[in-house]
């Protein structure tokens, strides 16, 4: 179950990954981020990203339409 819910459905890279960093910086250790965001660079670029700032990225899905859901533990 997440912690927080982000939706990111209408901003675009680079803001994805800046407004993903700060819900996951007010985060606890362990707690989980859910990103609701846009097929294309977002969804290339916040699971790729949350990884290299050494989160761990537990899945990626489809949801509907153009959104997918992105669940990140902190």
């Amino acid at each position: 179950m997440a912690t927080k819910v982000l939706d990111i459905t209408k901003e675009h890279c680079p803001m994805t990954f800046v407004k993903t960093k700060i819900e996951l910086a007010k985060l606890k250790e362990g707690d989980i981020l859910e990103v609701l965001l846009s097929e294309g660079e977002p969804l290339e670029n916040v699971p790729r990203s949350a990884t290299e700032q050494g989160f761990n990225v537990l899945s990626v899905e489809f949801v509907e339409g153009t959104t997918h859901k992105v669940i990140i533990k902190k």
